[in-house]
């Protein structure tokens, strides 16, 4: 069985050789081990924050799911969890503008974080958001992964290569979420992540895990539970570490 560490490592490695090595490890976990898509029983808002110091204590495994505004991401996170309203939808881009954070089954974080490519918002907090996540995806010690939300119709953004070369460079692991897919045909759809990924490839000994997805048909959704459901199985909690959010929000978590 794999180890959730050696599941963490992928990212830009120094050889190619060995980031092939663990790429194939991951792309291939569902076809060597049997799983049976989790199920989302219960999802609740816990808090918002500007402040990762702030979230929850990180005694639960966390997955994190950002992308350029208007990407899709609140409507996605409503798919996954079987909740129309969990996550907040606008027709306005970059509502999101806090770190949300939904507890799910009572045993792991859902993480909706701002989004990237703020149009309609000034210089300095167009800074302020992106220190924000920086720290957050920086220092969170339970985050395992992060979801790379992409539109399928588009081209690669420079945003969005920017983003993903970024947690590449510092060692986070993560994996791309193409959505909107019911926007295309079926063929349409797998022709524009074939190209998404053969231009990866460019920069990339491998291409990270990717996910098609539709919050209108609901596609998708059992192949990412599934996959965190294989990340979180070895988790481990961090040592204790006296924490801010914890004793006012303790009896929430």
């Amino acid at each position: 069985m794999l180890l959730c560490s050696e599941l963490q490592t992928f990212a830009i490695l120094k050889t190619k050789a060995a980031q092939k090595t663990i790429c194939c490890i991951i792309l291939n976990l569902a076809s060597q081990t049997s799983f049976e898509a989790m199920k989302i029983t219960q999802a609740k808002h816990i808090t918002s924050q500007t402040d990762w110091r702030k979230c929850p204590p990180p005694e639960r495994p966390e997955y994190a799911f950002i992308g350029r505004s208007n990407v899709g991401k609140s409507s996605l996170i409503n798919m996954l969890c079987n909740q129309r309203h969990l996550a907040s939808t606008s027709s306005m881009p970059g509502k999101t503008r806090v770190i949300n954070h939904f507890l799910i089954n009572d045993a792991w974080f859902m993480v909706d974080l701002p989004g990237y490519g703020w149009a309609r918002v000034g210089k300095s907090q167009r800074q302020e958001f992106q220190s924000m996540i920086d720290d957050y995806l920086q220092n969170r010690p339970n985050l395992i992964t992060t979801f790379v939300l992409i539109d399928i119709r588009h081209e690669p953004q420079d945003n969005d290569v920017h983003f993903m070369t970024e947690l590449g460079l510092r060692g986070l692991p993560f994996a791309m979420v193409f959505t909107k897919a019911d926007k295309l045909s079926k063929t349409a759809a797998q022709l524009k992540v074939d190209a998404y990924t053969q231009f990866m490839m460019g920069a990339w000994a491998e291409c990270p895990p990717c996910f098609i997805t539709s919050a209108e048909k609901m596609t998708g959704k059992d192949e990412i539970l599934t996959y965190i459901d294989s990340l979180h199985a070895h988790f481990k909690k961090p040592h204790h570490s006296t924490h801010s959010f914890q004793k006012s929000h303790n009896k929430n978590v």
